[in-house]
């Protein structure tokens, strides 16, 4: 049978989507190469308060991502979505006029505030099929590194025309920008669809809080912003003491994110075709160990500033790519939505925490102490790691069978866990569907399909 393809509908809304989620994040990461350069023009200049100011938008991130992906569900996609924009650029405007650290930490946290991630995600799943979904999704992926990548280049060149406060100007213009994209380009949306795949339930978090195999992947995201946030409260710095301008470290993030791409694809193609994602995932956490180890012992030699660069983005990249893919691996069939919001909650929180606990050690043991506090991370996930296993080949299907009786959908249940390549099957009465997970390769569709015949008429 010859694949699907994406539709003109589906098109339109993955690039018109993947664009706002990426106009947003290019805003939010912008930053981050050159905070630490350009603070130190402020009256309250610290390390502190450049960790704050890096991390702040990551706590108000974590606090408002699943409200607000709730209240999506409630008011719309296109109402929250907006409305978090504008949030957005109100907090870069207020760190463009801010005259001192706090103000622009007030600002950052303000950004944060817009925390539109899930409602994005669930108008990608409202304007797309079950089967077409992935795709959608990988796209708005991409995005969002593509937008990190370009920070990390744009960051130091535009801060080199335009200053901090300019920076935030343009910031503020992007959210402009991705209004404008959101209801000029994104298809209009009737019905939703696929909710528990896209959005957190309340009722589920508990459960899923004390899933082993999740509660590792959570923490592994946390981990890895807390140190990435850390580690840029002191790599401009460093950068500059090996002899580098600021306005030169763009030429030098360039090539060796460059450099870690090539390194990292290899390692993606193994771990999808040998299903030994959990193994990789150890081997980049030992990367990273590894390129701290040499950021401590580097001191202001340009060489292995860059061999440590090139090290840590391979190891970064790699995670930062598996991570998400094991997660809806991993979550129970029907809450792909609240595994998402919780990790997302974790990755965020950890930008908060990397950048207060990068600032304030940085402060008080220097750029020696925050490589200790990073590693004390690194080695502790690495332990944690060492429970995870392998998960099956598995991928989501959810059945919508409206007017079903709940003993009937039990049955019905009970009947597709006979079926070949069907390994969970959970009926929610709410959503008047059944969630399955089956086995990619064994999955008899056929099958399936007689079974939902029999049980319409029936």
């Amino acid at each position: 049978m010859t694949p699907q393809k994406l539709n003109k509908t589906e098109k339109k809304a993955a690039l018109a989507l993947a664009s706002v989620f990426g106009i947003r994040m290019l805003g939010l990461f912008l930053i981050m190469p050159v905070l630490a350069v350009y603070a130190q023009d402020y009256p309250d200049y610290s390390p502190l308060w450049v960790g704050i100011a890096l991390g702040a938008y990551g706590l108000t991130q974590a606090l408002l991502q699943i409200p607000l992906g709730m209240l999506s569900d409630r008011l719309g996609r296109k109402p929250v979505i907006v409305g978090g924009l504008l949030v957005f650029i109100l907090g870069s405007v207020v760190a463009a006029q801010a005259d001192t650290l706090f103000g622009v930490s007030i600002g950052r946290a303000l950004q944060g505030l817009g925390a539109i991630a899930a409602a994005i995600l669930a108008l990608a799943a409202d304007l797309s099929r079950d089967e077409q979904r992935p795709k959608v999704m990988a796209t708005i992926g991409m995005c969002i590194g593509l937008a990190f990548a370009i920070s990390l280049v744009a960051g130091p060149l535009l801060g080199n025309i335009i200053g901090l406060s300019g920076l935030f100007w343009f910031t503020a213009a992007s959210g402009v920008l991705g209004i404008l994209v959101l209801l000029l380009s994104v298809p209009k949306v009737v019905t939703t669809s696929a909710r528990r795949e896209s959005l957190p339930v309340l009722s589920e978090l508990g459960h899923l809080l004390k899933h082993k195999q999740l509660w590792c992947l959570n923490s592994g995201i946390f981990v890895l912003h807390a140190i990435l946030t850390a580690w840029f409260v002191t790599l401009p710095m460093q950068l500059q003491n090996a002899g580098f301008e600021s306005q030169t470290h763009a030429w030098f993030y360039l090539p060796t994110l460059a450099a870690s791409i090539l390194f990292m694809v290899p390692m993606i193609i193994s771990s999808s075709r040998n299903n030994n994602s959990v193994q990789w995932l150890r081997f980049s956490i030992v990367v990273l160990i590894v390129a701290l180890l040499i950021i401590a012992v580097a001191g202001q030699n340009p060489w292995l500033l860059v061999a440590a660069l090139v090290i840590f983005f391979t190891g970064f990249n790699f995670i930062e790519a598996s991570l998400p893919s094991l997660l809806t691996r991993v979550a129970p069939a029907g809450s792909k939505g609240s595994a998402s919001g919780i990790y997302s909650t974790g990755q965020f929180l950890g930008s908060f925490v990397g950048g207060v606990a990068g600032g304030s050690v940085l402060q008080f043991f220097g750029i020696s102490g925050v490589v200790v506090f990073c590693l004390i991370l690194l080695v502790c996930w690495l332990l944690i790691s060492l429970v995870m296993v392998n998960p099956a080949g598995v991928t989501s299907v959810s059945l919508s069978l409206p007017g079903l009786t709940e003993s009937k959908a039990t049955k019905l249940s009970e009947q597709l866990l006979t079926v070949t390549g069907v390994t969970e099957a959970r009926w929610v009465e709410e959503d008047q569907a059944t969630y399955l997970k089956v086995d990619k390769k064994h999955y008899d569709e056929k099958a399936v399909n007689q079974l939902l015949k029999e049980a319409s008429v029936a």
